[in-house]
């Protein structure tokens, strides 16, 4: 079979392998569809710590289980289920946890195995019917976007404001709309990005110069009640404390470049006007399902996110547009 393996920073190759056999406890899979996403560019600019050469890359995944057919989706990060945090269910940041295309080889792949671990987390998912493979796939990254909503508690009447107008981004506003919030605003600076999510995802308003100054006229003066920062930008993170209202909540959705992960906040800010910053990491096996279930009962629309569908041999065309911000969601279909 075909497979798609990351060796070093900058060669990431297509390669024949052999069909991969499940072991005891462990689900074989047919890859139907595995869509990318911005992690799969810095792993391939800048490889992982958690990724020893060669991996086969891709953590999006859907497809059929070979024994039975079932269509299924599969997450991506894999609790241990066993230490105290996941006792207390906090399974988003179990120390303990690896991930599919990092610790196990990935979805870039015609076939590939489902550990054990992942089956005994509830792991594996049921795709609705009529919901399509690569609708399924884009239930992993819109999981986290429930995640980090549900831990700002974005809620009806909430003016939102999400910064990052990539696939993240996207899914943070249908989202938000999805959960009641009155209005969204979406920040990009990248016009031509913004512009292409916009005629998406329609937002209230489409904001790509001065921040800060558009969201506080949009609201008069009064700030966002939530604000997300779906960009690993430390200067959308320092702009969201500026643009929140009182008792506003700000989520750090997007992460730092490890090598420049500070900021400057006016404590001030945070502590007048009673804000709440929370960080986001990830899904659980739990919001996996709840994606799954949102994107089934049309809640959240996905498939037109979908912008460019490729064969496997062209996964490093889709990283690319992905890193070129030319495409919302690029999904590889092995």
């Amino acid at each position: 079979m075909k497979v798609a393996r990351f060796h070093a920073p900058g060669d990431i190759r297509i390669e024949d392998a052999p069909e991969p056999v499940a072991g005891p406890g462990e689900l074989k899979i047919r890859v139907r569809n595995c869509s990318t996403c911005g992690t799969d560019a810095k792993i391939l600019k800048f490889g992982h710590h958690h990724i020893r050469p060669p991996r086969v890359m891709g953590h999006e995944i859907a497809g059929e289980v070979v024994d039975t057919g079932e269509r299924v989706q599969v997450i991506a990060a894999i609790p241990c289920g066993t230490c105290p945090e996941c006792r207390r269910g906090r399974l988003t940041v179990c120390p303990n946890q690896e991930s599919m295309g990092y610790h196990y080889d990935g979805g870039f792949a015609e076939y590939m195995v489902i550990p054990a671990k992942v089956l005994a987390v509830n792991g594996v998912n049921a795709i609705p019917p009529g919901v399509g493979f690569a609708e399924a796939s884009v239930a992993e990254p819109l999981a986290c976007v429930l995640n980090g909503q549900s831990l700002a508690r974005v809620g009806a009447g909430d003016d939102v404001v999400v910064m990052g107008a990539g696939p993240i981004g996207c899914l943070h506003v249908r989202l938000a709309r999805a959960r009641g919030a009155a209005r969204v605003f979406l920040v990009d600076v990248n016009a031509q990005r913004l512009a292409m999510a916009s005629e998406l995802v329609r937002p209230d308003a489409a904001i790509d110069a001065d921040p800060v100054e558009q969201v506080l006229k949009l609201t008069g003066g009064r700030g966002a009640d939530v604000v997300i920062t779906a960009a690993a930008s430390g200067a959308a993170q320092e702009q969201a404390v500026r643009m929140a209202a009182r008792q506003a909540r700000i989520s750090f959705f997007g992460g730092l470049p490890k090598d420049d992960p500070l900021v400057t906040l006016d404590s001030n800010l945070v502590h007048y006007r009673e804000l709440t910053i929370v960080g986001a990491n990830g899904s659980s096996p739990a919001h996996n399902a709840e994606a799954l279930r949102l994107v089934a009962s049309g809640d959240v629309v996905v498939s037109d996110l979908i912008t460019h569908r490729l064969p496997l041999p062209q996964v490093l065309d889709g990283i690319d547009l992905v890193s070129r911000g030319a495409a919302i969601k690029v999904t590889i279909e092995p």
